[in-house]
Parts: structure tokens; sequence; C-alpha cells
């Protein structure tokens, strides 16, 4: 059965209803999940096995059976370990429909139905009893409920529900218990991710400073944890504060509670300093012992760096300081970890609140609108006053004393600059809300209120009393807009400028003059992982979901490439960063198609595994921006990306190792096409190695 979905189409603007199966968002779901990086995280695998292993010897010595309640099942593979292990029977949840599907199929295709009964409910709807889903509590406890904050999956209610009325008191349970670890540091990078610095702009009447406004310096920031690859951050971007302090537990044997907690460690500064981030991350004991151990440690705090194991559905964690605090070393202070039953936070207090008697504080939320409207990497992206120099130097090619500007960027400083340069006025269209209640704290702060005008309107509702009968002579764009996921998915700045066509005046500078689309074909150093097949894990048959991977694969939406922050995973260039479209803001978006076909030639050995593709803007004939490569690759072809931003990954289904390259140099052939009516950019790839093969996104075979 087909059905229509509603899409906003964040290149366009307009709003889209297109028909799709009516599986559709599982499809979606199933494409961008992280089942494949999970089955190739041996470390989880094997430590969960050997902790599974041990709980049910346990059980098997008391002279029980092993009775085993696996919530959020996955594939089956903890059950089918559980089952091989000596377990007596397995009860699977699962409460997504098509992986419980896909679990049936899995623990049959290994020869367990007989063992394993896949429950396909959320756990809190699961029935005990004769006639129920289970006819009695089990005695083993399994689960795989964590993400990268641990909590923020609902692993603890959902605890706290099977303790209540799933398993038996005092449970076996595989993990045994997390503990949660943290670490104070002072980062002016990091800090810059969560709080806009003073802006400096140089003009013909000196120095001006765009200051925040106090609301937002005062914000407590967003309740969101930022979970990053914190390996890819260097020790020389922060400096260490405190010792990584254990915050707070969690024995998952024993019954759970969910309700908000505060858990404080007092310690003395390693060093003076601001007192700015917390990193934190966790490790959890598969057994009562504690021997038995898998930790999300970076580097640094890691008991055997050599054996860290790559991972990408569990990270570590960023967490932000109400307001950045001085810290005397030696001088003794309290950090205290707050959570409630799926957030995470933090605060720096002079004593123990346990000793004082203060209540928890609530869960942050921010009350400033900036951090409702740009997200961690557009702090640092707003934050980078070398790439705030490079709009200022060309704003002075294009500014003249009597331009007429009008800003089109969600957010954006634009307006400002030009103000400052000297523009004669300056219009600002703020789409949202949201971004409109934040320009206007920021004008009112810097006393341009009267200055600047706000237009809180969408571009092709522009009128000419919008304007004050005014014909704009610059158009200016960073590009940034909010809604904006892939690289050209910003090219919504081409359609603003159409829509807006006559609104500019004869002979009118638009800023940026153009775009072009880049790529390269890489080799990553792990990412592969995400669409890598999994085939046989630990000895059990999961080729079903790679199948199911593939199919969900196929739809519409999962072919195209997929949005990463390249700075967090490392990648080799196996080629020539090459331009293969361009786009000229100086005429509106033309009616027909922009395709391009060429083939990029690979001239370093290693594994192709996709293409990485980037906007370039030109703001002016002499000034560039890139979203993706800062500069050329070193000599092993190891890659420098702007760290503010996204940039698209096509996995390519067959990957090349052309060690030896038989009759010549190999080369990928590619066409890529933009399609004006939908803003969509197509591709498709084929790899000269294997002749007539396409490439598409599911990664290393």
């Amino acid at each position: 059965m087909k059905v229509f979905c509603g899409r906003a189409n964040p290149t366009t603007g307009s709003v889209e209803w297109l028909e799709e199966d009516e599986h559709y968002d599982y499809h979606q779901e199933i494409a961008r999940s992280s089942y494949a990086d999970m089955l190739h995280d041996k470390d989880r695998n094997m430590k969960y096995y050997q902790g599974i292993r041990a709980a049910v010897s346990r059980v098997k010595d008391k002279g029980q059976k092993a009775l085993v309640l696996d919530i959020g099942t996955g594939t089956g593979l903890l059950s089918m370990m559980a089952v091989t292990a000596g377990a007596d029977f397995c009860y699977a949840i699962e409460v997504f429909k098509p992986m419980a599907d896909a679990a049936v199929k899995i623990v049959e295709k290994n020869g367990f139905s007989d063992k394993i009964k896949i429950i396909n409910k959320h756990s809190t709807e699961v029935t005990i009893g004769p006639g129920g889903d289970m006819p009695c509590r089990a005695n083993i406890l399994i689960t795989e409920l964590f993400d990268t904050e641990l909590i923020g999956e609902g692993a603890l209610p959902s605890y706290e529900h099977a303790h209540r009325h799933l398993v038996q008191e005092n449970c076996e349970a595989v993990p045994h218990r997390a503990t949660v670890y943290a670490q104070l540091v002072e980062s002016r990078r990091m800090w810059s991710w969560n709080k806009l610095f003073p802006v400096r702009v140089q003009t013909s009447l000196g120095e001006q400073v765009i200051v925040p406004p106090l609301e937002l310096e005062r914000c407590p920031g967003a309740p969101s944890v930022y979970d990053i690859q914190l390996n890819q951050v260097s020790p020389t971007d922060f400096t260490v504060l405190s010792d990584v302090l254990p915050m707070f537990s969690v024995d998952f044997s024993k019954q759970v509670s969910s309700s908000t907690a505060s858990h404080s460690r007092q310690f003395e500064p390693l060093a003076s300093g601001q007192a700015q981030v917390v990193l934190s991350w966790w490790d959890i004991e598969m057994d009562p012992e504690g021997k038995i151990k898998c930790t999300m440690a970076p580097f640094w705090a890691h008991s055997d760096p050599e054996e860290l194991q790559w991972r990408d559905h569990w990270m570590q964690c960023v967490y932000f300081l109400p307001e950045e605090e001085p810290v005397v070393q030696g001088s003794a202070l309290c950090l205290v970890a707050h959570h409630d039953d799926y957030c995470v936070w933090y605060s720096l207090q002079r004593t123990s609140p346990e000793k004082d008697g203060r209540a928890h504080p609530a869960r942050p939320v921010c009350d400033c609108q900036a951090h409702l409207l740009w997200n961690r990497p557009r702090f640092g992206e707003i934050n980078d006053q070398n790439r705030t120099d490079q709009y200022v130097q060309a704003l002075r090619t294009v500014l003249k004393p009597d331009s007429v500007c009008l800003c089109v960027s969600d957010g954006s400083l634009l307006s400002i600059l030009a103000h400052h340069l000297g523009a004669e006025q300056v219009f600002t269209i703020e789409n949202s809300a949201a971004s409109h209640r934040l320009m206007k704290k920021i004008f009112k702060a810097n006393h341009l209120e009267d200055k600047i005008n706000i237009i809180e309107k969408r571009p092709e509702l522009l009128t000419p009393a919008d304007l004050e009968g005014k014909k704009v002579s610059l158009l200016l764009g960073e590009p940034f807009f909010t809604t904006s996921l892939l690289p050209w998915h910003n090219l919504y700045f081409w359609y603003v400028r159409t829509a807006v066509d006559r609104h500019l005046a004869p002979g009118a500078v638009v800023m940026p003059q153009a775009a072009s689309l880049h790529m390269m074909v890489v080799e990553f150093r792990d990412l592969w992982r995400i669409r890598s097949p999994c085939g046989d894990c630990e000895g059990f048959n999961v080729h079903i979901m790679d199948d199911m991977i593939k199919h969900a694969l196929d739809f519409r939406e999962s072919k195209e490439a997929e949005p990463h922050p390249l700075w967090e995973y490392p990648c080799r260039s196996l080629s020539e960063p090459q331009q293969i479209l361009t786009f000229d803001f100086r005429q509106p978006v033309p009616p027909q198609a922009i395709c391009a076909e060429g083939a990029i030639e690979l001239r370093r050995p290693g594994r192709s595994h996709g293409a990485v593709l980037w906007m370039e803007y030109h703001l002016t004939p002499d000034s560039m921006v890139s979203t993706g490569l800062l500069k050329p690759a070193e000599d092993k072809g190891y890659c420098c990306w702007n760290p503010h931003c996204k940039q698209a990954v096509y996995f390519f289904n067959t990957t090349l190792d052309p060690r030896v390259p038989p009759g010549g140099p190999q080369t990928v052939t590619y066409t890529v096409e933009f399609h004006p009516h939908t803003g969509d950019v197509t591709m498709d790839f084929t790899l000269s190695a294997v002749t007539g093969a396409h490439a598409s996104p599911s990664g290393r075979p």
C-alpha cells in the first residue's frame, strides 16, 4: 500500500507531498541505524558473551534453570549467546516490528527457535503468568539499552519496570553495573560550541565589537548532551582541571530508580583556570567482580590505549556548565552530576549539595533562543574570528556608501557586519520566530535595534513595503539555514535569490556570487564499519540483518549521501579533489537540470570506501569559503576538514583495492545531477575494477 508523506524540502523551502511505501519510515530508521556498527564492535560482543556465560554458570551452580529476559534484543544476538552458554530459555523483547521480524528469522536460521521466543512489544507491555508472554519471571536479565549518555534511550525506566514486574529479586544481570565518569576541563574551543564570544570587526572608523546579549551569557544552554568522538579532540585543545572522577554507578541486578538524583564528588583542582566543560563517559562491568569490563574512555583515560575499540554507536559526552567559573589549584570543590530518567547534566558547587540540603536543580533549559536556533558546530562557526575576517574582507569589496543590503541566512551576524562597514540601510529576513527573537536581542545589546530592520516572513512573501519601497543593491548570505543537513541544502539561498529577484536593483550584487560542488574519493580509517555487512557475528549467522539493511537502503532517500562531521572521522584521500558542479547565484535558478559526468583517477593505494562531497562558496572572485577540505591533503592523503560543517559521504557498495592496478591507474566514473524543481542532487558511481557494477550506499564488502 502507498501513503502520502509530507516533507519540508530543505533546498527549495517548499512542503512536498510524496507517495511512499507504507513501511517508508521503517526503512528510513533501519537504513540510518547503527546495527552494523554494533555488530562490528567485537569488544562489546565478546565482553557480553563472557558476561552471559558467567551469569548462566552462576545460576546453574545454584541448581536452577537459567531463564533469560533479553530487553531490546535487536538481531537476537545476545539471546543466542545465552542459549549457547547453556540457558534453558530466552524471552527476547524487541519493540521495533521490522527488527523483531528479522530476529525471528535469524533465530530460526541459527537453529534456536525452540529456545528463544521473540516478543514484539515494549517491555512495559509484557505480561507474566498463564497465557501471558512469559509463564514466570526470569532470573537472568540481559539488556543493551544504552546510548552515549548511558540513560538517554530510557534505560532507567525500563530497568525499573523490569525489576518490579519481569525478573526475580536479586536476579543476575548482564551487564551487572555501569559507572559514569567525568573530568572537568577548561577549553576555549569547546566553550565556543556553547556561548557567543565577542566578535571583532575592523572598520574604517576603528574596531567595532559585536557583544553577546547578557541573556545569552547567563543562559544555562541546551539540555541535550553533545556526543562526539572525543579521541579526535587534541589534548592541546583543553586544560585538565580535575582527575577522572567516578560520578555515580547503577547496579542493574537490583531495583533501579528513574527518579531525579544528584551525585557529588569532592576534588581539588589540578590547575587554576576557568571551569567550563565536563567530559564524560561510562563503562559497564559484565560481572559482579568487575573482571569483565567494557569502557568508553577516551585514549588518555583508557587503561590500555592500544586496545581502544573504535565505535560510533557509543561515543563520549561533552557537557557545558551553566556558566564558566574560576577555580584555584588545590582549593576543594564539588562536581555534581544530576540526572532524571533520560538526561544528565552537571554543576560545580563550593560545598556538597548533601551537606547544604539544596534541592536538585532543574534540567537546564535554553531561555535565550540561541541554543534553540544554533547547534554546537554553528556556535563554533560564528565564533571563528578568521571566518568573520574573511567575510569582512569580502564585504569591503562589494559595499558602497549607498548600499541597501538584504541578508538571508538563519541567525546570521552578516547584517551587523554590513552595517558596521558602512551600508546605508540593512534588512534581514528571519524565517522563524526563534531567529527573529534572538536577532532582536543581539541588535538591542549592540544598540542596533533602530539601525537594522528585521523582516519575519518567508522570502517569497516579501513586499516593497517591507523594504520601505527601496530596491536591494546587495543581497547577502553565508549561506546557513537551520533546516540544512547535506551541503547542497544551503542552495536554498539560490531559491531565495530567485524569489526576491523583483526586489533587486539593476546591477545588484549577490554575495556569495556562486557556489561549487566538490568531490573526492576516500578511504576511511573506521567510518566504513557503519555500512559494512557483518555476515557472521561471533559465530552466529546474521546475513538476514545485512539483507534487511540493504533492502532499506534501496529506498529513495536512503540512496542519498549521508551527513558526517569528518573532522571526527579520519580518512585518506585516494584522489585529488574535483569540482563537479557550479551554481551561479547572479542568475535565478534555471529551469533545466545541471549535470556533470566525468572520472576521478585514484592516485593513492587504498580501499575506496566512498566519495566525500562538499560545497565551496565564492564570495567574490578573490574570496572563497569551503565547507569541506580546508587545505590540500598531506603526502599520504590525510585530510583537514572544516570542523564547523558536516560533509556528505556517499558509501560505495564495492571497494577498490588498487595496490596492483591492472592496465594502468584505476578510476571512479560519476554522473551527478542537480534537479532545480526538487532541489535534489542525485549521483551514480561506477568503479573501474568491477565493470558495470554501480555503487550505492552500503559500505565495505
